[in-house]
């Protein structure tokens, strides 16, 4: 009986998969689509212009989920999304991490002796500094890595070249001239996805687990320090904490990832002691961590 419970349970977690509809920033061939169908793979992709864009499809319905990256080995923290989060009204249902390689591309029949200029997003250009400077590049700053992609197709110009995914080469038809450009190997990028509602995943005692969570210190002395001190005391892991700013330019508010599930007892006290010196703390979502955590 147990067996055939599992299997339905797999079954329906397999057509959930399907039928996801996911949003994701910038044009089809992004990293955030490479990102989103790594892990759902049947998922109807929904393309964005903007951030904002892509979140708007959550809270509507026009999407059942947005996949945003949040942080990037090398160029940190992504602005814009720790900016939007925070009042978006979505919850963090899971993660993942894509390690980021990217191509030099360009139209069928360019060579990399003829290019002049290289176009892709503003912070894919400084992670390939080295082949630019090789080749003695000019540098054009694009929306998105997908987007140079599919402004040198219209372009049709040998000379002109874009920094982004073999994706998003085989997608536009354009020819894949020198892969793993990146200057260093260790260049990843974490993905979220948020979604309208609220999941959180059963525990089991053997998976590990994040739970993300904002809150407002008080106007008290120490009041950061006392708001954290419960998580140490209780063995809890706090592997993120991002500061938001005020109106006055002062560190009010703050975004915190943390190793734990709300039903283990030593996470459910370090929450509570956060709340004695803490206020408005809103959880964002528990959800099972990526395995490139264990690396």
């Amino acid at each position: 009986m147990h067996s055939v419970l599992q299997a339905r349970i797999t079954l329906q977690l397999e057509e959930e998969k399907m039928t996801k509809k996911i949003s994701f920033q910038g044009f089809h061939g992004a990293y955030h689509e490479q990102a989103a169908l790594e892990i759902y793979p049947d998922a109807q992709t929904i393309p964005c212009e903007t951030f904002e864009e892509t979140f708007k499809c959550a809270q509507d319905g026009t999407a059942d989920l947005a996949i945003i990256a949040i942080d990037n080995t090398l160029a940190g923290r992504v602005a814009d999304v720790h900016r939007l989060l925070p009042s978006s009204g979505l919850h963090i249902i899971g993660e993942t991490f894509l390690p980021i390689h990217h191509a030099l591309i360009g139209l069928k029949g360019a060579t990399i002796e003829g290019l002049t200029d290289v176009h892709s997003h503003i912070h894919a250009l400084p992670q390939c500094t080295k082949i630019i400077k090789e080749l003695g590049l000019k540098k054009h700053v694009r929306a998105d890595t997908a987007g140079s992609a599919k402004d040198i197709l219209a372009m049709n110009d040998p000379s002109q070249a874009a920094i982004a995914s073999t994706l998003a080469a085989k997608i536009y038809g354009l020819e894949v001239l020198k892969e793993n450009i990146e200057d260093v190997g260790h260049n990843t990028t974490r993905f979220i996805f948020l979604s309208k509602d609220v999941h959180v995943p059963a525990y089991d005692p053997k998976k590990t687990y994040i739970t993300s969570f904002l809150f407002e210190v008080r106007n008290i002395p120490a009041a950061l320090f006392k708001s954290l001190s419960g998580f140490a005391t209780n063995g809890i892991n706090m592997v993120k904490l991002e500061s938001y700013v005020d109106e006055k330019l002062q560190a009010a508010q703050f975004y915190a990832d943390v190793f734990g599930h709300p039903e283990e007892r030593s996470l459910q006290l370090a929450m509570e002691e956060l709340g004695f010196f803490a206020k408005d703390v809103l959880l964002m979502g528990t959800y099972e961590a990526h395995s490139f955590r264990q690396k």
